[in-house]
């Protein structure tokens, strides 16, 4: 930095300090160029701020937001990214829909409905990232080119002319000891950097018209968007309504259970400790007696028995009057009983091809 430069650097702040802390006024500046300030100053103010609640508008998440910033508007108007690559909140809830739903099964009442929905709320998916992109393109970055370009210029302006302006007046209280030559030159300098900045700050308010025009494209992907939102839903909602009423018309099938199986605990020379299972029906609780010397089986034949038997594991010849004596492999047959310990029966032979299984 030249000589010259230093000094108007110390004029500066020379200038700033004895207004700052002494009270010394400065030049003032119309009330017109004021009001261009204050506007403009509001106008800033506003972009940013409606830029980052657009992008939470149709971003709530702000991982996704952060996404969204980094859109490129250029590959999107060329046509080299179809979508904003990642994904939305509908789009997930579609997928999940899709997946429980296929994996139920489509002919299923419920799985189809789920698939149903899931394909819709992806459709719904597209049609978010279609908003996000047209407002991206046609409102977001305008204005984001707004603050980057016309208002980045204009505070320049403005930050020139207070330098000029502390200059200048710095010198004009220095009158006499700072040549008039330089106190004239920093007035005109002062009024030059004035007049540029007013021409800028003129020039952005009247030409708002682009504004509005920002403002009306984003009204317009709205409603874009919620007009094909509303058409998928009400696809969505005719295709429901004629599950449901398919549902309804449906006669209803009864359920009819399955024959409960019976465990087998015979001895069986293959088995590795595990219990066989019969499907045949288990005998009434009633008719079940209690039996004594010999292990209780159940018969399987073509026709229920219409006694309670069991069959002997092994040989017994009666010591006492009234005992019963039966060989391995009889058939003892329930007669009677006379009491809930004793009860009265005979040995019959088991029938030819005949295979029993003890209890």
């Amino acid at each position: 930095m030249s000589v010259a430069g230093l000094k108007k650097q110390f004029y500066k702040a020379s200038q700033m300090v004895s207004e700052k802390v002494g009270g010394a006024e400065g030049t003032k500046l119309d009330e017109d160029f004021k009001d261009l300030e204050r506007k403009v100053d509001v106008t800033s103010k506003a972009v940013v701020e409606v830029i980052s609640k657009t992008s939470e508008y149709l971003q709530p998440n702000p991982a996704s937001r952060a996404k969204l910033s980094m859109l490129n508007t250029m590959s999107k108007i060329r046509g080299q990214v179809k979508n904003p690559g990642y994904p939305q909140a509908e789009g997930l809830l579609g997928e999940c829909m899709g997946k429980y739903g296929r994996e139920l099964g489509e002919d299923t009442n419920f799985g189809g409905a789920l698939v149903d929905v899931g394909e819709a709320m992806k459709r719904l998916a597209e049609v978010k990232d279609s908003l996000d992109i047209d407002v991206k393109q046609n409102f977001i970055d305008p204005l984001q080119g707004l603050c980057d370009k016309d208002l980045r210029e204009i505070q320049h302006h403005l930050k020139k002319l207070e330098g000029r302006r502390l200059d200048y007046d710095y010198k004009k209280k220095r009158q006499g000891k700072i040549p008039d030559e330089e106190v004239r030159q920093a007035l005109e300098k002062f009024h030059e950097s004035k007049e540029v900045a007013e021409t800028s700050m003129y020039n952005l308010l009247e030409t708002d018209i682009e504004q509005v025009s920002q403002l009306t494209s984003l009204v317009e992907s709205q409603l874009q968007y919620h007009r094909q939102a509303v058409q998928v839903l009400e696809e969505l909602s005719d295709k429901l309504k004629d599950r449901m009423n398919d549902a309804q018309t449906r006669p209803r099938r009864e359920y009819t259970p399955k024959p409960k199986p019976i465990f087998d605990f015979g001895e069986d020379n293959h088995s590795n400790g595990g219990y066989s299972t019969s499907m045949a029906m288990p005998p009434s609780r009633n008719s079940e007696p209690s039996f004594h010397l010999a292990r209780l089986s159940f018969r399987k034949p073509r026709l229920p028995p219409e006694q309670p038997s069991c069959k002997a594991l092994y040989d017994f010849d009666p010591e006492n009057e009234g005992e019963l004596g039966f060989r391995e492999g009889d058939i003892i047959t329930l007669t009677n009983q006379i009491d809930e310990n004793w009860t009265g029966t005979h040995p019959l032979m088991p029938p030819a091809g005949e295979t029993e299984s003890c209890l």
